[in-house]
């Protein structure tokens, strides 16, 4: 296992919670234009069969417009998905910080050099 600090976590779950958020509002994003696809698709089933087409080409094209409103529902759920990932990233970063904050911030302020200090000392209980 690699060591890591705390500024190193921190910066990570921070790029983390950024980077699932930003694609889970892409992902909705196109979520929604999948839907309104399924929508317009739907329109044209109720158009051709108002015009006579055969009930075949009709049902054909209503089922790819239920299809395609599944696949919009399937990304919205995997969006919501993203959006939970990043409110744990959120919770797992507020708890490194309640957790080992004061620590880091002891740190950061001492005078004295911890470059070579024993780090299984501070392991024990």
């Amino acid at each position: 296992m690699a060591d890591i600090t705390f500024k190193q976590l921190q910066a990570a779950v921070t790029t983390l919670t950024r980077d699932v958020t930003r694609d889970a509002d892409t992902i909705r994003a196109t979520a929604q234009k999948i839907d309104e696809e399924a929508r317009d698709v739907l329109r044209v089933a109720e158009m051709i069969a108002s015009m006579g087409v055969d009930s075949a080409t009709t049902g054909e094209t209503r089922d790819l417009a239920h299809l395609t409103a599944g696949v919009s529902a399937a990304a919205i759920d995997y969006a919501v998905a993203g959006d939970n990932t990043a409110k744990a990233a959120i919770a797992a970063h507020q708890q490194a910080q309640a957790t080992h904050g004061g620590i880091q911030e002891a740190v950061s302020r001492s005078t004295v050099d911890v470059r070579n200090l024993n780090r299984e000392w501070l392991r024990q209980e």
